[in-house]
């Protein structure tokens, strides 16, 4: 099994009206027709702007988050990566030593990196990575905050689902990819490690993700 085969193994195919997603148990998506790796809500400097705020957070989140973006696109070699909104987590938390690591990504990623905005970005400017609005790529309209779109599957960040698993002392949160059927929307679990989540809805479809692996 070569490397994509084993990013497509810990997967499951989301269909929607004949053209096809792979949800990856890296908290990702995969458009595989346009060769397009999709993550959303990595907030890349969080523990920065919480120590400036004089709150203690582990500073080793980010290399973690970037280093699995990395292992991802290596598998895969997409032809882009877009990021659905909030890669950073706030203007103080922008160093310099962020900003060089976000200046390589391209180049590391061996594709061209995309930025749709998201709320954190707001007042924001990174060097050679625009915020660009809402958008559609083929059947999909990609935006940060849930925008339904007639016709078409919006795919969003913002949201940070998990479901509730269990009961007790064996209640556990799990991240999630959340589907409403009714606004045909799939929200993405947010990629970042640093990074929390809110319970999604009940009458959603959703899939777990665990341990690398997506479970309906």
């Amino acid at each position: 099994m070569n490397s994509a085969q084993g990013a497509a193994a810990a997967s499951v195919s989301f269909d929607w009206q004949g053209q096809q997603l792979q949800l990856l148990g890296a908290k990702a998506a995969w458009d595989p027709q346009r060769r397009t790796l999709l993550v959303a809500d990595l907030h890349l400097g969080k523990a920065e702007t919480f120590q400036a705020h004089g709150i203690p957070l582990p500073s080793d989140g980010d290399g973690a988050t970037l280093n699995g973006l990395l292992e991802l696109a290596h598998q895969l070699e997409p032809q882009r990566v877009v990021v659905l909104g909030d890669l950073i987590h706030s203007r103080l938390g922008l160093t310099g030593e962020l900003r060089a690591k976000l200046a390589a990504l391209p180049e590391l990623l061996g594709c061209p990196l995309r930025l749709i905005g998201g709320n954190h970005e707001q007042g924001s400017w990174i060097e050679g990575l625009p915020q660009e609005p809402s958008q559609a790529l083929g059947p999909w309209w990609l935006s940060h905050i849930p925008e339904p779109r007639t016709g078409m599957l919006n795919l969003c960040g913002h949201l940070h689902p998990v479901a509730v698993v269990g009961r007790g002392a064996d209640r556990l949160r799990l991240p999630c990819f959340s589907y409403c059927e009714a606004s045909e929307r799939l929200a993405m679990p947010a990629f970042g490690r640093l990074t929390g989540g809110h319970p999604c809805s009940q009458r959603d479809r959703i899939w777990l993700v665990a341990d690398g692996a997506v479970v309906d």
